[in-house]
């Protein structure tokens, strides 16, 4: 009976680690399409020179391309997955690509850094 209540308990946990990560990111309808926002609604990119589940966005770069953060507890599900930053913090990234925010969006909804740097930053998408 015990080995049963152990193996639901961890069952449930995994449920609601998934859940947790699953909150991180939406798919939303906007000007752009169906695109990722983050659980305040605000708009996810992608960077062109991350590579290989790495982020190559770290220092001025991250102050205007603040990383979609992960809880050091968080567990990838599904195409959710993490990324260790240089600084060794965690970061969520969608297949791989880790996920960004743009400081210079003010507003749910707001995509201004989209085709930022010469084309490298798009909007995360489904």
């Amino acid at each position: 009976m015990s080995r049963s209540l152990t193996l639901l308990a961890a069952a449930g946990f995994a449920l609601i680690a998934s859940a947790a990560s699953a909150q991180m990111l939406k798919a939303a309808d906007t000007a752009a399409g169906k695109t990722f926002v983050d659980a305040k609604g605000m708009t996810l990119y992608t960077f062109d020179k991350d590579a290989g589940g790495k982020s190559m966005c770290n220092g001025p770069c991250a102050t205007n391309w603040p990383p979609l953060a992960a809880e050091a507890s968080a567990k990838p599900a599904g195409d959710m997955t993490l990324v260790t930053r240089d600084d060794g913090s965690k970061m969520w990234a969608y297949k791989g690509k880790p996920l960004y925010t743009f400081a210079k969006d003010s507003k749910p909804g707001d995509a201004t850094g989209d085709g930022f740097l010469n084309g490298a930053w798009h909007i995360a998408k489904p």
